[in-house]
């Protein structure tokens, strides 16, 4: 067993293509349904949206899909990413247990959404398309497309949810200094943002809100398409270079994960740690848990349930089958800003739904602390989405101790918390609640779902 404490890989090791889970999932996930019909969709529907480069890899079965390489030399900006065994951090805990973390804050963006931003901002570009419009929550992905669109030459118009536009002004300005243009949602430039603020002048906005704004612009504009930053398969697909350089970084420690934990939005950033290691349960029956974490405010995975839905809140986008607390739910105003989506993604939803991955909710209060304990010991101060993957890691490598049990654990962390600060002095400061939604809650949210309900 290695004492090595980081493992670097070379350029060479950069993935030469993309990993699609789908092939090896004995359930292929359902497929999506026109909004209005009902019926199931195919590609051309999704053409006012997306470059058709993008869509192909979102219907696509093949397992294996190249990477151009005008990409992977934008990737080596700042791939293949570090991989950290955290010494520190399992002396301070006092386990047996082998702590990994794949460390994708070294991007320019600060956190793993590059991975995926790159690719979409190419595919664009190749179609000759010259504005590109977003959602975002934390700021961690308009960021993200901010930066890659400024290497293509596409303009860049970015809806961030109004109470992370409030909460994280620094994220505004990286956006703005990459060219971007950054409105708070619910705005007034959208049928639908004035729709919501009709209802409450005062909304927080949500992720479903911003997407309905940003898909409505690129919908009535023939020189715009649409980006998402998570959920769907293509954005899935193109972070799986995060685990794929993983396994080689593992082989070099001379280990291989018990337990993979990643924390859960809508999928992209659990997708990329994980789906590579998945490959090897699904195809050779190795064993492995693979563990979502996500905000006990915002619980589809745990608490939601399994059906068709929208994937933005006034309903634009098509039906998707996925774990959903409903595509009207507003999440409480968590600092993990990049988190509070109401639906999970279609191939982490069926993946679930067979019992090949597990979900677990964690509160705030929980994994700031967790991410204070390990800056204190490791160094990085995490993005406060990454803290709930550190804080399940934490929970285990307990369990690993109170077992008496040597496992294996890696977690990705996905970003730092450089521009997280006010965060990180609510909580310092006492600002922070311990909030979990209430079964009336969940029941009232699930109870406004009006969507296809998925047969038996």
């Amino acid at each position: 067993m290695s004492n090595q404490t980081k493992f670097i890989l070379s350029e060479q090791d950069i993935p030469e293509k993309w990993y699609n889970i789908t092939a090896d999932m004995p359930n292929k996930p359902l497929p999506p349904l026109h909004p209005a019909t009902h019926e199931p969709i195919g590609p051309d529907a999704l053409a006012p949206l997306f470059p058709m480069g993008l869509i192909e890899q979102e219907v696509t079965s093949d397992a294996w899909v190249e990477i151009p390489e005008e990409v992977r030399d934008i990737y080596k900006v700042w791939r293949p990413t570090p991989l950290y065994r955290a010494h520190r951090l399992e002396k301070a805990l006092d386990t047996p247990a082998k702590i990994y973390y794949k460390y994708e804050g070294v991007s320019p963006a600060g956190s793993h959404k590059p991975n995926t931003a790159v690719p979409q901002a190419y595919y664009n570009m190749k179609e000759g398309v010259t504005r590109i419009t977003t959602e975002t929550g934390a700021g961690q992905w308009g960021s993200a497309l901010a930066f890659a669109c400024n290497l293509f030459g596409i303009h860049c118009e970015v809806y961030m949810v109004r109470i992370s536009y409030d909460q994280k002004p620094y994220r505004k300005l990286m956006m703005n200094t990459w060219g971007a243009d950054v409105y708070p949602s619910p705005s007034d430039r959208t049928h639908a943002g004035r729709q919501i603020l009709a209802q409450d002048a005062a909304s927080p906005g949500s992720l479903g809100i911003a997407i309905s704004e940003a898909v409505e612009i690129a919908a009535t504009h023939d020189d715009t398409k649409y980006s998402l930053g998570s959920v769907l398969n293509h954005v899935l697909l193109h972070q799986t270079v995060i685990g794929q350089e993983a396994l080689k970084q593992m082989e070099m420690a001379g280990d291989f994960p018990d337990i993979i934990i990643a924390p859960f939005g809508g999928g992209s950033n659990f997708a990329g740690i994980s789906f590579p290691f998945l490959r090897h349960k699904l195809v050779e029956g190795k064993k492995l848990r693979a563990i979502a974490v996500e905000p006990t405010s915002c619980p589809k995975l745990t608490r939601g349930v399994f059906r068709y839905d929208f994937g933005d809140t006034v309903g634009m986008t098509p039906l998707l089958p996925m774990y959903t607390l409903g595509h009207t739910f507003i999440p409480a105003k968590i600092h993990a800003g990049g988190l509070r989506y109401h639906g999970a993604g279609v191939i982490v939803s069926q993946l679930l739904k067979d019992n090949i991955i597990e979900a677990v909710a964690v509160d705030q209060l929980e994994t700031f602390e967790a991410g204070v304990l390990f800056a204190k010991t490791e160094g990085i101060i995490p993005a406060p989405e990454a803290n709930y993957g550190i804080a399940q890691a934490l929970r285990e490598a307990q369990i690993a101790k109170e077992e008496g049990v040597a496992k294996t654990i890696l977690f990705n962390l996905c970003g730092h918390g450089n521009f997280d600060m006010a965060s990180y002095d609510a909580y310092f400061s006492g600002r922070l609640q311990k909030h979990e939604m209430t079964q009336q809650e969940i029941e009232a949210a699930l109870a406004l779902i009006d969507t296809p309900a998925i047969p038996a």
